[in-house]
């Protein structure tokens, strides 16, 4: 039976953040991972960005294997027994541990319908598939318009690819953006070759004849209308993969439940990544972040606190994207149902978007701004109340 000192549940960012940070504390200590996909650890966001405008796919790697660590790839943690301190996977593999990190990440919501016929899109393999289906197809449906479908349906254009988007919001990251932001980008993406279809929720997804059908019903009229598509690629959310630790005991609500050193109601068994809810000071709220830059500081942080360090999680994490040629950077509390202040230089091109609550700074949209994410956070940090009307210029 396997034992190592510290042992990764989940191959993705996380994981191998924490690793690094288990290797700046402890260079000796023995590591294991065990990983659901084949492949070790690599970045994911050049899935939906770079790899899409012809950057190497050797750069996303992380190289994990190069910092002492049994890679067990390809397998599925199934059982995990806090007082013997042991896992068991799918394949009959047991491994104790001394610590443990929960990175099992999350699971892709998925349609009631369509099976097989429509991509995920989440993984390396999901991006192979659709890359390859894209050298074949003329014409795509991409089902949800909020991250990973605005990307998706901008790289696919971008490389010459019928997309047709629906979603049933009123526009394109409307769950996200201020609404007249979320309209005129359903304008931008028509223009740049993406047909936008606002309202619609998609009902059945059946293959005939070759082609895909795509049924919709119009969220205001009820009507129904079919498409003919090649290929389909959905976005609508994930849901964190508990089951492991909520079958052991462990504290689970909207994910794993953290403290601010990232335990997971054990002293020995930590949480990180999309899986870890976890307490924000600045926002004195628990989160749950499903993004590069919390998988990379909560990993760190998680892995050194595993290998002795002792201190508290209490970063603000943000995201990014880029739309065709527009992008932005966002941190904190960005809901579109809380009240907005935009400051523009450029209408819906350039410019700064506060979301207020209680009369405080929660969250900030940098729209085509750039290097002012730690302004930012130091403004959603501060106490005081603050009027709307002294944000004018303040980013």
């Amino acid at each position: 039976m396997p034992h190592y000192d510290y042992l990764i549940i989940g191959g993705g960012m996380t994981a191998d953040a924490a690793i690094r940070g288990i290797r700046e504390i402890d260079t000796e200590g023995s590591v294991g991972l065990i990983g659901a996909e084949t492949q070790p650890p690599y970045n994911r966001p050049p899935l939906s960005k770079g790899l899409w405008k012809g950057k190497s796919i050797d750069r996303i790697w992380r190289k994990t294997e190069e910092r002492g660590v049994d890679l067990r790839l390809g397998r599925t943690a199934s059982r995990l027994d806090l007082a013997a301190k042991r896992v068991a996977d799918d394949q009959g593999t047991s491994y104790t541990f001394n610590k443990l990190l929960l990175a099992t990440g999350g699971t892709p919501r998925r349609l009631p319908f369509g099976g097989d016929d429509v991509i995920y899109f989440r993984t390396l393999e999901d991006y192979h598939r659709l890359r390859a289906l894209s050298g074949e197809k003329r014409r795509f449906a991409v089902i949800g318009g909020g991250f990973i479908g605005s990307e998706v349906a901008a790289a696919l254009a971008t490389n010459g690819k019928e997309a047709i988007m629906a979603f049933p919001e009123e526009g394109v990251g409307a769950r996200l953006f201020p609404r007249d932001l979320s309209l005129f980008l359903n304008d931008y993406y028509r223009q740049r070759g993406v047909e936008v279809l606002p309202g619609q929720q998609v009902i059945d997804l059946r293959r005939e004849d070759g082609r895909l059908l795509m049924t919709l019903r119009d969220g205001s009229t009820g009507q129904e209308s079919t498409i003919a598509v090649d290929a389909a690629v959905a976005g609508i959310g994930i849901e964190p993969n508990v089951a492991l630790a909520e079958d052991a005991g462990l504290p689970v609500e909207n994910g794993i439940l953290v403290n601010e050193r990232l335990q997971a109601g054990s002293p020995d068994v930590y949480a990180g990544g999309d899986v870890a809810n976890f307490y924000n000071p600045a926002l004195d709220r628990r989160l749950r972040v499903e993004h590069e830059d919390n998988a990379n500081t909560m990993g760190m942080r998680a892995g050194r606190n595993m290998a002795g360090e002792d201190l508290p999680y209490h970063h603000l994490p943000f995201f990014y994207s880029d739309l065709f040629d527009l992008g932005y950077e966002a941190v904190g509390e960005t809901d579109s149902r809380l009240e907005t202040v935009a400051d523009w230089s450029e209408p819906n091109r350039q410019g700064v978007v506060y979301y207020l609550r209680d009369a405080r700074v929660r969250g900030v949209l940098l729209w085509n701004v750039w290097e002012k994410v730690d302004a930012a956070r130091e403004l959603i940090a501060q106490p005081s109340p603050i009027e709307p009307q002294t944000l004018k210029g303040r980013l």
